[in-house]
C-alpha cells in the first residue's frame, strides 16, 4: 500500500475537528477523502459496503451508540445519516465526534442543510505542492497578507514536467501508476462515471453517445468562458437534431452533484467600478488529466501543441497564442491555487469585461488583500503579460492588490514594476 501523502486539509480539519462536532469532507471520487478522514476516526462506517448500509439502516439509536470519533463514509447512500448526526449534535455539541464524506450531493433527499451543526470542506485532486515536486519559496498566505516585497527562489521543474503533471492526474492511487495503466485508470473513472454514476445520481441518459461527446466538449472548454451553447454547438457539428439545451444542462447539473465540475466564477468587486463585467465562470473539470483522456491528448502532443479539432471549436485567445498547453497548464494552476484558496480562507475567481478587452486569469480574494494572476505556460513575463495586472491595480486602487505572474520557469524574482514572477512549483498554500 501507498504512504499516505499529508495535504494540505490535513492540518485544517486537525484545526477544526478539535473545535467542531462534526466536519464534511466532499470531493470527487478517488480524491482521498476517507484516507484523510480516516485519519481522524477510532471507528468507520463504510455506507457503500453490506454491513455498514445494515448498521446505518438501524436507525439513529443504533448510530447513537456507534463508537466516536465516528467516520460515516459515502455518507449520500444513506441521506438520512446526515439528519441522523444533525439531530445528535443537537443532543451534544462536544467536538471531535462525527465525520462524514461524500461523493456525490444526494438528489431530492430531504436532509437539513446542517448549518451550525456540520462545517463542509471540499477536497480536490492533490495539488502541485501536495505531489511533492518542490518545496514551495512563496506562499499565498503572504502574498494575501501583503507580507512580501520581493520574491526568490529556483526549481528545476520545467515546461516538460507540468506536462507530466496534467498527463498524470492529481488523483492519489491513480498518478503513481505506470503511463499505460494510468491511462488505463482514467479511461475506466470516465467510463464509470457515464456509465453508473450518473444513473446512480437519477440522471436518465437516453443516448450515451452524446453524453459523451458532450462530456468531451466540455473537457475541451478547459479554461476558457464557452457558453454552453458553444459547447453543444462544438458536441454535435453539423447534426441538425441536437440535444435540448434542457438536457446538457442537466449533464452539466449532474456533473455539479458528482463534485466533476469545479468552474471558477466570475469575481464581482463590491462598488464596482465597472459596469460591464462578464459573469461567465471558467471551466475546469475537477482534475485537466480527465480532460485529457477524454480528447485523447498526451504528453507529446502538448509538447508539439497539436491542434485538438474540439478545442478549436470552443475559441480562445489563449489558445491561439500559447496552444492547448495554455489551456491545460492554466487548468493545472486552477486546481492548486482552488486549495490553497480555500485552506487561507479565501476566494477564487477570475475577471473580464464583456468586450475582452481586459482579462486577469484568477484572482483571489483574501481578508487583507487581493492577487491577481496571470497564467503563463511560457518560462519568462515579458510587459504585454503585466498590462492587464498593472491596470487593474490602477482602476482599483482603493483596493490592496498583490500582482503575480505564474509560470514554468525557474527563477522566482520580483520585476521594477513590483509584479512578482513566480515559477507554479514555488508557489505553495
Amino acid at each position: 500500500m501507498t504512504a499516505y501523502k499529508e495535504r494540505l486539509l490535513d492540518p485544517v480539519i486537525k484545526t477544526h475537528f478539535a473545535q467542531l462536532p462534526a466536519l464534511s469532507i466532499d470531493g470527487a471520487k478517488a480524491v482521498g477523502k476517507t484516507a484523510t478522514a480516516s485519519r481522524y476516526a477510532n471507528h468507520i462506517l463504510h455506507i457503500d459496503r453490506d454491513d455498514g448500509e445494515d448498521i446505518i439502516q438501524g436507525g439513529f439509536e443504533v448510530l447513537k451508540a456507534q463508537q466516536r470519533p465516528l467516520l460515516i463514509d459515502e455518507w449520500q447512500r444513506y441521506p438520512r445519516s446526515w439528519d441522523y448526526v444533525r439531530r445528535l449534535v443537537d443532543e451534544d455539541y462536544s467536538p471531535g465526534q462525527f465525520l462524514l464524506t461524500g461523493s456525490a450531493i444526494p438528489r431530492g433527499a430531504q436532509t437539513h442543510s446542517g448549518a451550525g451543526r456540520i462545517v463542509r470542506f471540499r477536497m480536490r485532486p492533490m495539488s502541485l505542492q501536495e505531489r511533492g515536486l518542490q518545496d514551495p519559496t512563496v506562499s499565498l498566505k503572504d502574498l494575501l497578507n501583503n507580507s512580501i516585497d520581493r520574491v526568490s527562489g529556483s526549481t528545476s521543474i520545467n515546461l516538460t514536467d507540468y506536462i507530466e503533471e496534467i498527463i498524470s492526474s492529481g488523483f492519489p492511487g491513480i498518478r503513481e501508476l505506470p503511463g499505460p495503466s494510468r491511462e488505463l485508470a482514467l479511461d475506466s473513472y470516465i467510463r464509470n462515471l457515464t456509465e453508473r454514476e450518473f444513473q446512480e445520481a437519477g440522471t436518465f441518459v437516453r443516448k450515451p453517445t452524446i453524453l459523451n461527446n458532450w462530456l468531451k466538449a466540455y473537457g475541451a472548454a478547459t479554461s476558457s468562458t464557452a457558453s454552453y451553447e458553444t459547447i453543444l454547438a462544438a458536441s454535435t457539428p453539423g447534426e441538425a437534431n441536437k440535444p435540448s439545451s434542457k438536457t446538457t444542462l442537466s449533464y452539466r447539473d449532474t456533473l455539479d452533484s458528482l463534485w466533476m465540475t469545479d468552474r471558477v466564477p466570475a469575481w464581482a468587486p463590491s462598488g464596482n467600478h465597472l459596469t460591464a463585467l462578464s459573469k461567465s465562470p471558467k471551466h475546469f473539470l475537477a482534475d485537466p488529466a480527465l480532460s485529457a483522456r477524454l480528447l485523447r491528448i498526451d504528453a507529446q502532443q502538448l509538447i508539439r501543441g497539436t491542434r485538438h479539432p474540439l478545442i478549436k471549436a470552443v475559441p480562445d485567445k489563449r489558445v491561439r497564442k500559447e496552444g492547448a498547453i495554455g489551456r491545460f497548464f492554466e487548468a493545472l494552476v486552477a486546481l492548486s491555487l482552488q486549495t490553497y484558496a480555500m485552506v487561507n480562507n479565501a476566494e477564487l475567481s477570475h475577471f473580464r469585461t464583456v468586450n475582452g478587452n481586459r482579462e486577469i486569469d484568477f484572482i483571489i480574494e483574501g481578508d487583507n488583500a487581493i492577487v491577481a494572476a496571470e497564467v503563463k505556460s511560457s518560462a519568462s513575463a515579458d510587459s504585454d503579460d503585466v498590462k492587464h495586472l498593472n491596470w487593474l491595480a490602477e482602476k482599483y486602487s482603493d483596493y490592496n492588490i498583490v500582482r503575480i505572474i505564474i509560470t514554468t520557469g525557474q527563477n522566482a524574482y520580483t520585476r521594477p514594476d513590483g509584479v512578482h514572477v513566480i515559477p507554479a512549483a514555488l508557489l505553495g498554500a
